[in-house]
């Protein structure tokens, strides 16, 4: 068997079939295992029918088996599985692909200590357009730095549970940094009522939940006659699995250590 051995949690879920179904298709990786919560519809089943295609994985509810089978486990499930996950990966010297979002500082700060012993790949959004996007953000923020007013409007599906997404909030760290400010301190969440004059140095979010929008962002530079817009849609969850899949690859060579896909794709 050749390739990366892949293990793939929430594999019934959206994501979950998604990163199956790439991981099958793709020629450089292998997929070793496929886990869901135990009662789950998907328990028992082949993981290749889940996704149309042909493959010898049950999906199992053991996560443990599963991590200790494969060389990286993506995870796309939610911060306290997550967690939970990166322990046990870091137990059997298991790379992590981490695509949750929301994990808060105290779970940042679990996964930069399970970096001292095994690779991970952590980042709000594994799409490689997205990440091109982050890169053009920090060019424009420098070049737009005087005389625009920054707002950042993204869109999702009705089930997304955080707010703003893991991408919204990457890209406002973006254009924070580029800007030489603390996105904590200049970030402005809502605006309700008699708000008074937008203060300059501020970062503005809105959020809107609907539908089956898998994910729009767009950061917007508002200057005095004209308007700059930078924006980033995906129209299904493939690239988002398929960025997942390029960062498992780049693993392969580490021994341990933080990255996140600038570093999967050399734009440090």
């Amino acid at each position: 068997m050749s390739g990366v051995k892949i293990a793939v949690v929430g594999a019934g879920g959206r994501m979950g079939r998604m990163l199956i179904e790439s991981t099958l298709k793709d020629g450089e990786a292998v997929l070793v295992a496929a886990v869901d919560q135990a009662g789950t519809p998907s328990i028992g089943k082949n993981a290749g029918e889940l996704v149309g295609l042909s493959c010898d994985v049950v999906v199992s509810a053991d996560v443990e088996a599963a991590i200790a089978a494969a060389d990286c486990l993506i995870d796309f499930t939610r911060p306290q599985g997550t967690l939970a996950h990166l322990a046990l990966c870091r137990k059997h010297k298991t790379a992590m692909v981490i695509g949750t979002t929301g994990i808060e500082d105290d779970g940042k700060r679990q996964i930069a200590e399970a970096a001292k012993d095994i690779p991970v790949v952590f980042s709000s959004n594994m799409s490689v357009g997205a990440n091109t996007v982050f890169k053009v953000l920090d060019i424009a923020s420098r070049i737009l730095s005087q005389g625009y007013d920054i707002e950042i409007v993204e869109a999702h599906h009705r089930l997304k549970v955080d707010a703003p997404s893991g991408t919204a909030l990457r890209m406002g760290e973006v254009v924070a940094n580029a800007l030489g400010r603390d996105l904590k301190e200049c970030a402005i969440y809502g605006r309700e009522g008699v708000t008074g004059e937008r203060d300059a140095s501020t970062i503005g979010f809105a959020t809107v939940r609907g539908g089956d929008i898998v994910g729009d962002h767009t950061v917007m530079y508002c200057g005095i006659g004209e308007r700059v817009e930078i924006s980033h849609k995906a129209g299904s969850r493939m690239p988002y699995a398929l960025g997942a899949l390029r960062a498992a690859r780049f693993l392969a060579s580490k021994e341990n250590g933080l990255f996140d896909m600038q570093d999967v794709l050399g734009l440090r």
